[in-house]
Formats: C-alpha cells, structure tokens, sequence
C-alpha cells in the first residue's frame, strides 16, 4: 500500500489542499516527503514528490557533510583563480580573462551551497519558495554561463593554434564574448523566476531547486526541449567542434614534421626535444578529452533527468536518483580550477611568490620564451 499523507492544520483547512489531501490519511504512521509544509510551500512542489516518503536523517547528513566538502573546495579553488588573476597584471590576458570568468560562474554555482546545506541539516524544504528562487536563480546562470564560457575557451584555443599569427584574442572581443554569456543566460534564469516560461520548483529530496521538468504540459516540456538544447547540445557542440580541430591539427603538424625528419634522414626536426617527454599531439589530445569528459560527465546525467521527466517515464526519478545528478554538477566547479588554472605555470608561479607556505616549487619558465608564449595564450588546458 501506498503511504499517506498527513498534513497540518493550515494545509488541511486550506480551500486548495485540504480537499486534496484528506483522502490520503491513513494511521500508519509512515513520514512523507512533503508532509508539515504549508499551503504556500505546496504550490511550488511538483505533484510527482507528494506520494514519497520522506528520506533516512543519514541521507541528508551525507549529503551536507558532502555539499560542505565541495562548497570549500570549489570557493577556496576558485576564489584563489579569481584573486591571483584580477590582481596579477601578467596574468590578465585576453584569454585568461575567459578562465576568470569561468571561475568566477563556478564560485556562484557553489555559493548557493549553504541554502542546500541549511535544508538539509533541518531535514527537508526549510528555506521555502524564497530560497528554492534564490537557489534556482543562482545555479541557472553559473550553470548555463559555465557551459558556454567552456565553448568560448574552445574557441580561444583553436583560433590560437590554427591560425597562430592572426587567430589571438583580442582585449575587446574577450570582454564581448563574456558579456554575450551573461545575456545568453539572462532570458533561460529570468523566464522561470518570473514564470513567464517554466517556473523553479524543489526536487529530489526538497533541498535543491531546479527547473521544472515534471509537471506534464506542452508548455513545460517544450521549456525543458528548448533549455536542454541551449543549455547543453550548443556548448557541447562547440567544444566537440572545436577541440576535436585542435587535435587534427596537432596531429597533421606532428605528422608533417615526422615525415619531413624522415626525408632529411634525422630522427627528429625538434633542436631540444626530450626524448621522455610526451609529445604536443598528446598533451593535445589529453587536453581535450579531459575538458569535454568533465562538460560531459557533469551535465550529461542532468540533461537526461530532465528529459525522462518531461517526456519518459517519470516512475525511474526517486528523490534518492534525481539527487545523484545535482552532485555530479556540483563536483566540476571544484575540478575546473585545477584543470584550468592552477595547472597553468604562470599562476603557479604566482602563488609560489604570493603563498611560498604552498610548497608549490613550479620552476621558472623563462628559458623557453616560445613554450611561454604558447601557455600564456592557449595552454591553461595543454597542461593539464
């Protein structure tokens, strides 16, 4: 037998619910999912929660425990990115003006962490509608703001490395494409709060808020249709194009300079190359599968969710599964940092200097002024 639902007194004589719910009272005694919320709590949860019980207190504390674990790493990791390279002259290039953006949509997407952390200490939708808006709003524009900052940051490496003396980014095209990242994400953050189109609703276990992808209109799903595909198959497309380019070119070159070596009867065209050290075409490649498996292996299972709610069998999204997703979203803005930034040698170089307590100890890069001048213009990723 299904759980019943009890709920208060405001919501039992509440016009709306009260005829709702009160064919659902049963004796066993069994703790629901939405059970002690109000009537203004009610109207923003989705009818697919109302007939699940309400989760172990050890699921929630996990996942707090979780959520501050990611909160520290990623606004400790990001807020360091942010700092070193708004302050370091050096540093503030054309495209590291993208990476700082990056980090700075991934301290957003982690600085809405203590609402989740807050719910989930007080066992379910504490914070209320204000605070699933809050949430939403927040994780909608680091979300989809990230997804394209990373297409951009393709784009920045490709032109680089295809069209080496004309493809660099200029100062003014850089700030362009940052401000068209903050409108392209405008109208997809907006139109829910708003509810002009979609709405932000609680999901999984009442904690986190997201979109709605389960209420069953032509009007939701065609939102869920329209985001997914601004949201995730544009970005993805772009970094695919664009980073696969990067790896056929360095491919071409270094097959180029083998047979040209061949002609010439020497093992290698390189003066200095290390014959232990890997070769471009696998830093290259290394970089690219990295970048488009982390925009893959954090959006993906979101994408999927969402579109299983609005046109699959919406039976397969317990509170427990669609929470499985969120933390995987939540786990890049921690990682990006890493391969974004702190691998890169000029910023490591720079908290060395700033935070000698770090014991980083990056060597001084000046010998080679050509590898220099490739890693301040494309190879935050190519060192990866």
């Amino acid at each position: 037998m299904i759980p019943v639902l009890k709920m208060d007194n405001e919501t039992e004589n509440n016009n709306v619910y009260g005829a709702y719910f009160a064919p659902l009272r049963s004796s066993d005694g069994v703790k629901m999912l939405v059970e002690g919320l109000n009537s203004e709590d009610m109207a923003v949860i989705p009818e697919h929660w109302l007939s699940y019980t309400a989760p172990p207190a050890s699921a929630h504390t996990a996942l707090a425990l979780l959520y501050c674990f990611f909160t520290a790493a990623a606004l400790i990791g990001n807020g360091l990115v942010i700092f070193v390279f708004a302050t370091t002259k050096s540093l503030r290039t054309s495209s590291n003006l993208l990476i700082l953006n990056l980090a700075i949509l991934d301290f957003i997407m982690m600085a809405k962490a203590p609402i989740f952390i807050y719910n989930s200490a007080m066992r379910g939708f504490a914070t209320g509608a204000l605070g699933c808006q809050i949430f939403a709003l927040m994780g909608s524009y680091s979300g989809i703001g990230a997804g394209m900052t990373n297409a951009c940051i393709a784009y920045d490496r490709h032109s680089t490395i295809t069209r080496p003396l004309d493809g660099r980014l200029s100062r003014g095209k850089a700030l362009l494409m940052i401000a068209c990242v903050w409108i392209y994400a405008t109208p997809w953050s907006l139109m829910p709060l708003f509810k002009v189109w979609g709405r932000f609703v609680p999901e999984g276990y009442l904690t986190s808020c997201t979109f709605d992808y389960l209420t069953n209109t032509f009007d939701t799903k065609l939102f869920v249709a329209c985001v997914f595909t601004c949201s995730y198959v544009f970005p993805m497309s772009f970094i695919i194009y664009f980073y696969s380019g990067i790896v056929k070119q360095v491919f071409a070159h270094e097959a180029a300079l083998r047979e040209q070596a061949k002609k010439m009867n020497v093992e290698s065209l390189r003066s200095n190359q290390n014959a232990a050290a890997e070769s471009a075409e696998v830093r290259i490649a290394k970089a690219a599968l990295t970048v488009c498996f982390l925009f893959v292996a954090s959006w993906t299972p979101y994408g999927v969710m969402s579109l299983i709610g609005a046109f699959g069998d919406q039976r397969l999204l317990t509170p427990g599964v669609t929470m499985i997703p969120a933390v995987a979203c939540k786990a890049v803005a921690c990682i990006d940092p890493w391969v974004y930034a702190i691998s890169h040698p000029k910023y490591r170089q720079e908290l060395q200097r700033r935070m000698p307590w770090l014991q980083i100890n990056e060597p001084d890069d000046n010998a080679s002024t050509g590898t220099n001048n490739t890693t301040n213009s494309s190879a935050p990723a190519a060192s990866a």
